[in-house]
């Protein structure tokens, strides 16, 4: 003998399961967030130092994105793009990417993008991030400092 689920149950109990890893990277957004927002990153060494920035005196393209989401928690767009304009401006993209693998996973097709597509945003994204790294520790560009 068998038991088998009811009607319907079956697909709606599999969604959740699919919906776990979307929530999870939810809350653990969410919650660095809150963090952030509680522990000042603005205060020296509130958060530790950059690697980059105390062994080598260079920005790297993460450095002022602590301060970043802290400035947006507090509702501050303009400081936050002053802390980190590459990841101001990756903020929608990244929105973008986390809706469509959360409501794939929520209807049960996964977003599979080509090939193609995935290594043409790779490298729109490493030479984005070379050229702000480079910019940023320039005179020209230091007003994208942290």
């Amino acid at each position: 003998m068998t038991l088998t689920a009811p009607p319907g149950v079956s697909g709606r109990t599999d969604r959740w399961r699919r919906m776990v890893p979307p929530v999870a990277v939810g809350g653990g957004i969410a919650a660095a967030s809150v963090a952030l927002h509680l522990r000042d990153p603005h205060e020296q060494g509130s958060w530790g130092f950059c690697p980059s920035s105390t062994l080598f005196g260079v920005f790297c393209p993460g450095c002022g994105g602590l301060r970043a989401v802290n400035d947006l928690t507090n509702l501050q767009l303009a400081d936050a793009a002053s802390s980190n304009l590459a990841f101001i401006l990756a903020l929608p993209f990244l929105a973008y990417v986390f809706a469509r693998w959360a409501l794939g996973r929520w209807r049960g097709r996964s977003w599979d993008p080509s090939q193609r597509a995935m290594g043409f945003s790779a490298a729109v994204l490493a030479v984005g991030l070379v050229a702000f790294t480079v910019l940023r520790n320039l005179p020209a560009g230091s007003w994208l400092a942290p």
